[in-house]
């Protein structure tokens, strides 16, 4: 795992010379704002396929946090080169601070024509996409590509603020493309029968049946939103949204609040990576 966002590692246990499990947190410079992350290597022989971003930023007078998820498929190459450079692609468009929306949306697509053209250097693989950036505290925009997933606590209530980008849903796109669903092998929905997900970066070989367009979503953080969370499918697939965020808001630690979600996560047997970032909106 790389620690080039893990500004205050609480720990780290290394196995092979890697990153089984990271933890972490820290909060913002000008007001209430905390988050904290945990992550863990899920129980399939390859190393660590998630990676995060959880940091605040000062840029142009104003302060961001950074939070991300990027969950990689057939490698850790992909997701740590978007652990690197989506952020900064973002933030250096002109025209992030006029129209965020159509910024974010060329940077994710710039990004993948970056990950595709050295694909010979980061291999055959992919990764999903969640990021948030929240400016001044009080403006939340939220993209995805994939089904890592984010979810706001408003009112104490579940509201999902990314897409699942999976193949059933999205088969008509897949198929004018030239490409197919199918459940073989197993009985999970895949693009050409190898990819679980409809969306992403990279994946050079299914490139031509994939999107990798972000869907993008906004949000004025008020007295009544208090949590944010980030995960990759390692938690979901085993938790909806509305337990996450009750489990979540049970403590006003957020370090504390990302591990006792992966612990039950963990608890419910979920065999993949598992990723997490609880950012606390108010005190």
């Amino acid at each position: 795992m790389d620690n080039l966002c893990c500004f205050s590692s609480v720990y780290s246990q290394v196995v092979g010379g890697r990153s089984s499990c990271s933890s972490g947190k820290g909060r913002s410079h000008q007001g209430p704002v905390k988050y904290g992350f945990s992550l863990v290597k899920g129980k399939a022989n390859h190393p660590m396929e998630d990676f995060h971003v959880a940091k605040f930023v000062h840029s142009q007078g104003h302060e961001l946090g950074l939070f991300a998820i990027y969950d990689g498929h057939l490698g850790d190459s992909v997701p740590a080169y978007l652990q690197k450079h989506l952020f900064p692609n973002i933030l250096k468009d002109e025209e992030f601070w006029t129209d965020p929306n159509r910024s974010i949306s060329k940077a994710y697509e710039r990004t993948d024509q970056a990950i595709l053209s050295h694909s010979p250097d980061l291999g055959r693989g992919g990764s999903t996409a969640v990021t948030a950036i929240l400016i001044n505290g009080h403006k939340l925009w939220i993209a995805n590509v994939g089904d890592s997933r984010a979810v706001l606590s408003r009112r104490g209530q579940a509201v999902q603020m990314s897409i699942d980008h999976e193949p059933n849903t999205e088969r008509g796109s897949i198929e004018d493309r030239g490409g197919f669903v199918s459940n073989m092998p197993g009985d999970v929905a895949r693009v050409n029968g190898q990819l679980a997900v409809s969306r992403a970066f990279g994946d050079k070989n299914l490139k031509t049946h994939l999107r990798s367009d972000p869907d993008v979503r906004s949000s004025d953080v008020g007295s009544e939103t208090d949590v944010l969370i980030l995960a990759s499918d390692g938690l979901w697939k085993v938790m909806s949204n509305q337990e996450a965020v009750d489990i979540a808001r049970k403590t006003k630690d957020p370090h504390k609040a990302a591990k006792q979600l992966v612990a039950e996560a963990l608890n419910r047997d979920s065999k993949d990576d598992i990723s997490c970032i609880v950012v606390r909106l108010k005190g």
